[in-house]
Protein backbone atom coordinates (compact mmCIF):
# COMPACT_ATOMS: atom_id res chain seq x y z
CA UNK A 1 0.00 0.00 0.00
CA UNK A 2 1.66 3.25 -0.94
CA UNK A 3 2.03 6.21 1.52
CA UNK A 4 1.11 9.80 -0.17
CA UNK A 5 1.86 12.85 1.72
CA UNK A 6 0.23 16.37 0.51
CA UNK A 7 2.63 19.56 1.70
CA UNK A 8 -0.27 22.02 2.04
CA UNK A 9 -4.04 21.95 3.17
CA UNK A 10 -5.34 24.50 0.88
CA UNK A 11 -7.83 23.87 -2.47
CA UNK A 12 -4.93 22.09 -4.39
CA UNK A 13 -4.15 20.16 -1.30
CA UNK A 14 -7.39 19.14 -0.28
CA UNK A 15 -8.52 17.50 -3.87
CA UNK A 16 -4.90 15.96 -4.50
CA UNK A 17 -5.23 14.18 -1.05
CA UNK A 18 -8.95 13.31 -1.90
CA UNK A 19 -7.98 11.76 -5.16
CA UNK A 20 -4.85 10.47 -4.08
CA UNK A 21 -6.86 8.40 -1.71
CA UNK A 22 -9.10 6.48 -4.30
CA UNK A 23 -6.85 3.51 -4.76
CA UNK A 24 -6.73 2.87 -0.83
CA UNK A 25 -3.53 4.94 -0.60
CA UNK A 26 -2.49 6.09 3.09
CA UNK A 27 -2.94 9.69 2.22
CA UNK A 28 -1.32 12.04 4.57
CA UNK A 29 -1.99 15.96 4.36
CA UNK A 30 0.98 18.16 6.28
CA UNK A 31 -0.41 22.01 6.89
CA UNK A 32 1.79 24.67 8.57
CA UNK A 33 -0.82 26.21 10.33
CA UNK A 34 -3.55 25.23 12.95
CA UNK A 35 -6.01 25.52 10.23
CA UNK A 36 -7.06 24.02 6.43
CA UNK A 37 -8.55 25.90 3.25
CA UNK A 38 -8.29 29.04 5.31
CA UNK A 39 -7.88 31.08 1.68
CA UNK A 40 -11.27 28.91 0.56
CA UNK A 41 -12.66 30.39 3.44
CA UNK A 42 -12.62 33.62 2.68
CA UNK A 43 -12.49 33.70 -0.76
CA UNK A 44 -14.87 35.98 -2.65
CA UNK A 45 -15.61 38.10 0.47
CA UNK A 46 -16.95 35.09 2.07
CA UNK A 47 -18.94 32.98 -0.96
CA UNK A 48 -16.30 31.10 -2.72
CA UNK A 49 -15.54 31.86 -6.01
CA UNK A 50 -15.40 27.72 -7.03
CA UNK A 51 -14.92 28.51 -10.81
CA UNK A 52 -16.14 30.67 -14.34
CA UNK A 53 -18.44 29.70 -16.47
CA UNK A 54 -15.74 29.26 -19.58
CA UNK A 55 -16.92 25.87 -20.65
CA UNK A 56 -14.39 25.56 -23.54
CA UNK A 57 -10.84 24.95 -22.62
CA UNK A 58 -9.79 26.91 -25.57
CA UNK A 59 -11.60 29.93 -24.27
CA UNK A 60 -10.70 29.30 -20.00
CA UNK A 61 -7.25 29.37 -21.02
CA UNK A 62 -6.82 32.91 -22.16
CA UNK A 63 -7.76 34.10 -18.35
CA UNK A 64 -4.47 32.84 -17.74
CA UNK A 65 -1.43 35.04 -17.63
CA UNK A 66 1.08 32.51 -16.89
CA UNK A 67 0.34 28.91 -17.74
CA UNK A 68 -1.68 28.82 -20.26
CA UNK A 69 0.24 26.59 -22.81
CA UNK A 70 0.52 24.13 -19.87
CA UNK A 71 -3.42 24.51 -18.60
CA UNK A 72 -5.09 23.22 -22.26
CA UNK A 73 -3.09 20.23 -21.84
CA UNK A 74 -4.70 19.80 -18.37
CA UNK A 75 -7.95 21.34 -18.70
CA UNK A 76 -8.74 18.27 -20.89
CA UNK A 77 -8.55 15.95 -18.04
CA UNK A 78 -10.50 17.80 -15.68
CA UNK A 79 -12.56 20.78 -16.78
CA UNK A 80 -14.94 23.57 -15.63
CA UNK A 81 -17.79 20.77 -16.25
CA UNK A 82 -16.18 18.20 -14.26
CA UNK A 83 -15.22 20.95 -11.25
CA UNK A 84 -19.54 21.83 -11.34
CA UNK A 85 -19.84 17.89 -11.34
CA UNK A 86 -17.91 16.86 -8.83
CA UNK A 87 -19.19 19.45 -6.60
CA UNK A 88 -22.76 19.15 -7.27
CA UNK A 89 -22.71 14.96 -6.80
CA UNK A 90 -22.00 15.71 -3.45
CA UNK A 91 -24.79 17.89 -2.86
CA UNK A 92 -23.26 21.29 -3.39
CA UNK A 93 -25.17 23.46 -6.40
CA UNK A 94 -23.51 26.11 -8.21
CA UNK A 95 -24.98 28.85 -9.54
CA UNK A 96 -23.38 31.43 -12.36
CA UNK A 97 -23.42 35.31 -11.97
CA UNK A 98 -23.97 37.64 -15.01
CA UNK A 99 -20.25 38.14 -15.15
CA UNK A 100 -19.61 34.16 -15.48
CA UNK A 101 -18.33 33.54 -12.12
CA UNK A 102 -19.59 30.88 -10.17
CA UNK A 103 -20.47 30.17 -6.46
CA UNK A 104 -22.43 27.63 -4.16
CA UNK A 105 -25.89 28.60 -4.19
CA UNK A 106 -25.98 28.96 -0.77
CA UNK A 107 -23.75 31.68 -0.99
CA UNK A 108 -21.62 30.57 2.12
CA UNK A 109 -18.23 29.34 1.62
CA UNK A 110 -18.64 26.70 4.24
CA UNK A 111 -20.85 24.56 1.82
CA UNK A 112 -17.27 24.70 -0.31
CA UNK A 113 -15.15 24.02 3.36
CA UNK A 114 -17.62 20.94 4.19
CA UNK A 115 -17.87 19.41 1.00
CA UNK A 116 -14.05 18.78 0.53
CA UNK A 117 -13.47 17.96 4.48
CA UNK A 118 -16.49 15.49 4.24
CA UNK A 119 -15.24 13.68 1.26
CA UNK A 120 -11.14 14.01 2.91
CA UNK A 121 -12.76 12.14 5.99
CA UNK A 122 -15.03 9.44 3.79
CA UNK A 123 -11.49 8.63 2.00
CA UNK A 124 -9.56 8.35 5.33
CA UNK A 125 -7.20 11.19 4.51
CA UNK A 126 -5.34 12.24 7.66
CA UNK A 127 -4.36 15.83 8.21
CA UNK A 128 -1.17 16.73 10.30
CA UNK A 129 -1.23 20.54 11.71
CA UNK A 130 1.91 22.48 12.74
CA UNK A 131 4.01 20.78 10.35
CA UNK A 132 6.53 23.25 8.42
CA UNK A 133 8.40 21.66 5.88
CA UNK A 134 12.24 22.55 6.24
CA UNK A 135 13.74 20.32 4.39
CA UNK A 136 12.67 16.82 2.02
CA UNK A 137 15.26 14.26 0.80
CA UNK A 138 14.48 11.61 -1.72
CA UNK A 139 16.48 8.57 -0.54
CA UNK A 140 16.09 4.77 -1.97
CA UNK A 141 12.51 5.52 -3.57
CA UNK A 142 11.33 7.23 -0.79
CA UNK A 143 10.86 10.82 0.59
CA UNK A 144 11.57 12.18 3.22
CA UNK A 145 9.89 15.19 4.92
CA UNK A 146 11.56 16.86 7.86
CA UNK A 147 10.10 19.56 9.91
CA UNK A 148 11.83 20.77 13.32
CA UNK A 149 10.49 18.13 15.77
CA UNK A 150 9.72 15.13 13.92
CA UNK A 151 10.28 13.61 9.92
CA UNK A 152 7.90 11.21 7.91
CA UNK A 153 8.43 9.22 4.83
CA UNK A 154 6.20 9.19 2.33
CA UNK A 155 6.45 6.77 -1.31
CA UNK A 156 5.01 9.78 -3.12
CA UNK A 157 4.82 13.66 -2.50
CA UNK A 158 2.45 16.17 -3.75
CA UNK A 159 3.49 19.89 -2.89
CA UNK A 160 0.96 22.20 -2.79
CA UNK A 161 2.28 24.73 -0.76
CA UNK A 162 0.66 27.84 -3.12
CA UNK A 163 2.77 30.66 -4.10
CA UNK A 164 5.29 32.86 -1.90
CA UNK A 165 5.61 36.23 -2.12
CA UNK A 166 9.28 35.19 -1.74
CA UNK A 167 12.03 32.72 -3.36
CA UNK A 168 13.12 31.67 0.12
CA UNK A 169 9.15 29.56 -0.05
CA UNK A 170 10.30 27.76 -2.62
CA UNK A 171 13.98 26.82 -0.80
CA UNK A 172 12.86 22.54 -0.10
CA UNK A 173 12.18 22.87 -3.41
CA UNK A 174 15.08 24.44 -5.31
CA UNK A 175 16.90 21.81 -3.26
CA UNK A 176 15.44 18.81 -5.30
CA UNK A 177 17.02 20.07 -8.31
CA UNK A 178 13.64 22.36 -9.38
CA UNK A 179 14.02 25.65 -10.73
CA UNK A 180 11.70 28.15 -9.45
CA UNK A 181 10.48 31.45 -11.32
CA UNK A 182 10.98 34.59 -9.12
CA UNK A 183 7.65 35.22 -7.54
CA UNK A 184 6.21 38.95 -8.22
CA UNK A 185 2.69 40.28 -6.77
CA UNK A 186 0.04 39.79 -9.14
CA UNK A 187 -4.01 40.31 -8.85
CA UNK A 188 -3.56 44.16 -7.12
CA UNK A 189 -5.04 47.63 -7.45
CA UNK A 190 -3.29 50.71 -8.57
CA UNK A 191 -2.19 53.66 -6.22
CA UNK A 192 -2.84 57.17 -7.76
CA UNK A 193 -1.73 59.24 -4.42
CA UNK A 194 -0.54 62.66 -6.20
CA UNK A 195 -4.02 62.24 -8.47
CA UNK A 196 -7.18 64.06 -7.90
CA UNK A 197 -8.95 61.80 -8.92
CA UNK A 198 -8.81 59.91 -5.91
CA UNK A 199 -11.42 62.26 -4.29
CA UNK A 200 -14.33 60.71 -6.71
CA UNK A 201 -14.04 57.59 -4.51
CA UNK A 202 -17.35 55.32 -4.49
CA UNK A 203 -17.82 55.88 -8.68
CA UNK A 204 -17.62 53.09 -11.18
CA UNK A 205 -17.66 52.69 -14.08
CA UNK A 206 -19.36 49.56 -15.95
CA UNK A 207 -17.36 49.32 -19.40
CA UNK A 208 -13.78 51.33 -19.40
CA UNK A 209 -10.85 49.91 -21.00
CA UNK A 210 -7.50 51.13 -19.34
CA UNK A 211 -4.17 50.21 -21.15
CA UNK A 212 -0.57 51.31 -19.79
CA UNK A 213 1.04 53.30 -21.38
CA UNK A 214 4.08 52.43 -23.50
CA UNK A 215 2.75 48.86 -23.58
CA UNK A 216 0.12 46.74 -25.86
CA UNK A 217 -0.63 45.73 -21.99
CA UNK A 218 -5.06 46.83 -21.80
CA UNK A 219 -7.82 45.57 -20.71
CA UNK A 220 -11.85 46.13 -20.55
CA UNK A 221 -14.20 45.93 -18.23
CA UNK A 222 -15.77 47.35 -14.42
CA UNK A 223 -13.42 50.19 -13.32
CA UNK A 224 -13.94 51.36 -9.73
CA UNK A 225 -12.10 54.63 -8.30
CA UNK A 226 -10.87 54.02 -4.47
CA UNK A 227 -9.70 56.63 -2.07
CA UNK A 228 -6.13 55.03 -3.06
CA UNK A 229 -6.51 54.95 -7.26
CA UNK A 230 -7.94 52.25 -9.25
CA UNK A 231 -9.28 49.23 -8.58
CA UNK A 232 -12.31 46.76 -10.38
CA UNK A 233 -11.98 43.95 -12.70
CA UNK A 234 -10.57 45.86 -15.49
CA UNK A 235 -7.62 46.83 -13.44
CA UNK A 236 -7.11 43.53 -11.74
CA UNK A 237 -6.94 41.65 -15.21
CA UNK A 238 -4.23 44.41 -16.36
CA UNK A 239 -2.21 44.00 -13.40
CA UNK A 240 -2.47 39.98 -13.64
CA UNK A 241 -1.20 40.83 -17.50
CA UNK A 242 1.27 43.21 -16.33
CA UNK A 243 2.46 41.91 -13.36
CA UNK A 244 6.18 41.47 -14.73
CA UNK A 245 6.20 44.68 -16.57
CA UNK A 246 4.95 46.30 -13.65
CA UNK A 247 7.37 44.81 -11.69
CA UNK A 248 10.14 45.71 -13.55
CA UNK A 249 8.64 49.56 -13.44
CA UNK A 250 8.71 49.29 -9.36
CA UNK A 251 4.71 50.30 -10.09
CA UNK A 252 5.75 53.33 -11.85
CA UNK A 253 4.00 53.87 -14.89
CA UNK A 254 1.23 55.67 -16.79
CA UNK A 255 -2.55 54.64 -17.12
CA UNK A 256 -4.60 55.76 -19.87
CA UNK A 257 -8.35 55.59 -19.37
CA UNK A 258 -11.22 55.50 -22.24
CA UNK A 259 -14.18 55.90 -19.79
CA UNK A 260 -16.40 54.19 -22.02
CA UNK A 261 -14.45 50.58 -23.95
CA UNK A 262 -16.54 51.20 -26.80
CA UNK A 263 -15.80 55.04 -27.77
CA UNK A 264 -14.37 56.29 -30.49
CA UNK A 265 -12.67 60.21 -30.70
CA UNK A 266 -14.51 60.81 -34.07
CA UNK A 267 -18.24 59.45 -32.32
CA UNK A 268 -17.16 61.69 -29.42
CA UNK A 269 -16.35 64.58 -31.74
CA UNK A 270 -19.51 64.23 -33.33
CA UNK A 271 -22.22 63.39 -30.58
CA UNK A 272 -20.31 66.62 -28.67
CA UNK A 273 -21.04 68.83 -31.90
CA UNK A 274 -24.76 67.42 -32.08
CA UNK A 275 -25.44 68.43 -28.19
CA UNK A 276 -23.81 71.58 -28.73
CA UNK A 277 -25.84 72.55 -31.60
CA UNK A 278 -28.98 71.49 -30.12
CA UNK A 279 -28.58 72.90 -26.48
CA UNK A 280 -26.02 75.83 -26.88
CA UNK A 281 -27.58 77.36 -24.02
CA UNK A 282 -27.38 74.81 -21.54
CA UNK A 283 -23.93 74.53 -18.86
CA UNK A 284 -21.69 72.06 -19.54
CA UNK A 285 -20.76 71.19 -16.43
CA UNK A 286 -24.49 71.00 -14.96
CA UNK A 287 -25.40 68.13 -17.90
CA UNK A 288 -23.35 65.01 -17.85
CA UNK A 289 -23.25 63.38 -21.33
CA UNK A 290 -22.58 59.23 -22.42
CA UNK A 291 -23.94 58.06 -19.07
CA UNK A 292 -21.03 59.45 -17.00
CA UNK A 293 -21.70 59.56 -13.41
CA UNK A 294 -22.18 63.25 -12.30
CA UNK A 295 -19.23 63.72 -9.85
CA UNK A 296 -16.71 62.58 -12.92
CA UNK A 297 -18.05 64.63 -15.74
CA UNK A 298 -18.05 67.66 -13.90
CA UNK A 299 -13.93 66.65 -12.75
CA UNK A 300 -13.90 66.00 -16.62
CA UNK A 301 -15.14 69.04 -17.36
CA UNK A 302 -12.92 70.74 -15.19
CA UNK A 303 -9.77 69.10 -16.14
CA UNK A 304 -10.67 70.26 -19.13
CA UNK A 305 -10.44 73.88 -17.88
CA UNK A 306 -13.79 74.73 -18.98
CA UNK A 307 -15.96 77.33 -16.55
CA UNK A 308 -18.53 75.83 -14.10
CA UNK A 309 -20.63 78.85 -16.01
CA UNK A 310 -19.42 78.00 -19.48
CA UNK A 311 -22.78 77.49 -21.46
CA UNK A 312 -22.16 75.10 -24.48
CA UNK A 313 -22.11 77.75 -27.18
CA UNK A 314 -18.85 79.47 -25.44
CA UNK A 315 -17.16 76.65 -25.81
CA UNK A 316 -14.03 77.13 -27.61
CA UNK A 317 -12.18 74.23 -29.67
CA UNK A 318 -9.44 73.91 -27.70
CA UNK A 319 -11.56 73.22 -25.05
CA UNK A 320 -13.69 70.87 -26.98
CA UNK A 321 -10.88 68.66 -27.88
CA UNK A 322 -9.44 68.64 -24.09
CA UNK A 323 -12.72 67.22 -22.99
CA UNK A 324 -12.57 64.89 -25.81
CA UNK A 325 -9.27 64.02 -24.66
CA UNK A 326 -9.90 63.50 -20.90
CA UNK A 327 -13.12 61.31 -22.40
CA UNK A 328 -10.81 59.05 -24.67
CA UNK A 329 -7.50 59.22 -23.08
CA UNK A 330 -7.24 60.38 -19.09
CA UNK A 331 -3.41 60.11 -18.15
CA UNK A 332 -3.43 58.73 -14.65
CA UNK A 333 0.35 58.29 -12.28
CA UNK A 334 0.32 54.79 -11.06
CA UNK A 335 2.58 55.04 -8.32
CA UNK A 336 2.26 51.67 -5.96
CA UNK A 337 0.04 48.87 -5.88
CA UNK A 338 -2.74 47.50 -3.27
CA UNK A 339 -3.10 43.83 -2.43
CA UNK A 340 -6.99 43.18 -3.03
CA UNK A 341 -9.03 42.46 -0.55
CA UNK A 342 -7.85 38.81 0.51
CA UNK A 343 -6.70 37.89 -2.50
CA UNK A 344 -2.82 36.94 -2.87
CA UNK A 345 -1.92 35.57 -5.72
CA UNK A 346 2.15 35.46 -7.03
CA UNK A 347 3.15 35.48 -10.88
CA UNK A 348 6.02 32.55 -10.42
CA UNK A 349 6.68 29.08 -8.65
CA UNK A 350 7.98 25.94 -10.26
CA UNK A 351 9.27 26.00 -14.02
CA UNK A 352 6.10 24.22 -16.18
CA UNK A 353 8.62 22.72 -18.05
CA UNK A 354 9.97 20.66 -15.80
CA UNK A 355 6.25 19.07 -15.02
CA UNK A 356 4.49 17.18 -17.20
CA UNK A 357 0.87 18.93 -17.81
CA UNK A 358 -1.16 15.68 -17.99
CA UNK A 359 -0.12 13.69 -14.65
CA UNK A 360 1.78 17.26 -12.65
CA UNK A 361 4.84 14.45 -12.20
CA UNK A 362 8.31 16.24 -12.05
CA UNK A 363 10.17 15.07 -14.84
CA UNK A 364 13.05 15.21 -12.44
CA UNK A 365 12.64 13.07 -9.66
CA UNK A 366 9.78 10.33 -10.11
CA UNK A 367 7.01 10.04 -7.59
CA UNK A 368 7.48 13.74 -7.04
CA UNK A 369 4.12 15.43 -7.50
CA UNK A 370 3.24 19.60 -7.84
CA UNK A 371 -0.55 21.35 -7.85
CA UNK A 372 -1.91 24.78 -7.62
CA UNK A 373 0.15 28.10 -7.23
CA UNK A 374 3.29 26.88 -6.38
CA UNK A 375 3.35 26.09 -9.88
CA UNK A 376 4.47 29.14 -12.02
CA UNK A 377 0.67 29.59 -13.04
CA UNK A 378 -1.90 32.33 -11.96
CA UNK A 379 -5.40 33.42 -13.52
CA UNK A 380 -6.90 36.42 -13.40
CA UNK A 381 -9.95 37.55 -10.80
CA UNK A 382 -13.07 35.17 -11.43
CA UNK A 383 -12.91 31.55 -10.22
CA UNK A 384 -9.69 30.66 -12.67
CA UNK A 385 -6.67 30.36 -9.55
CA UNK A 386 -8.98 28.01 -8.08
CA UNK A 387 -9.86 26.06 -11.56
CA UNK A 388 -6.46 25.69 -11.37
CA UNK A 389 -6.16 24.52 -8.48
CA UNK A 390 -9.12 21.58 -8.62
CA UNK A 391 -7.61 20.71 -12.05
CA UNK A 392 -3.92 20.44 -10.55
CA UNK A 393 -5.04 18.54 -7.64
CA UNK A 394 -7.02 16.40 -9.25
CA UNK A 395 -4.32 15.06 -11.90
CA UNK A 396 -1.46 14.74 -8.68
CA UNK A 397 -3.77 12.93 -6.72
CA UNK A 398 -4.93 10.58 -9.46
CA UNK A 399 -1.40 9.71 -10.74
CA UNK A 400 0.40 10.31 -7.34
CA UNK A 401 -1.48 6.55 -6.43
CA UNK A 402 -0.33 4.96 -9.69
CA UNK A 403 1.82 2.00 -8.82
CA UNK A 404 5.24 2.26 -10.89
CA UNK A 405 6.00 -1.07 -13.32
CA UNK A 406 8.70 -2.11 -10.84
CA UNK A 407 6.38 -1.71 -7.34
Amino acid sequence: MLEVGVIGAGAAGYFAAIHASERNSIVTILEKTSKSLAKVKISGGGRCNVTHAAFENSQLIKNYPRGDKFLKKSFIHFSVKDTISWFESRNVKLKVESDGRMFPVSNDSESIVQALEKEANLKQVKIQYNFSVDKIEYRDKKYIVHAKQSKLEFDRLIVCTGGSPKISGFNFIQELGHQVSEPIPSLFTFNTPKEPIRELMGISLSDAYIKLEGTKLAYQGPLLITHWGLSGPAVLKLSAFGAPWLYDQAYKANAHIRWGNEWTEQDLQTNLGKFKSEHPKKKIKSNPLFGLPARLWEHLVEKSEIDSDNLWHSISKKQLNRLIQNLFCYIVAIEGKTTFKEEFVTAGGVKLEEVNPETMESKLLPGLFFAGEVLDIDGITGGFNFQAAWTTGYLAGKHANQPNNNE
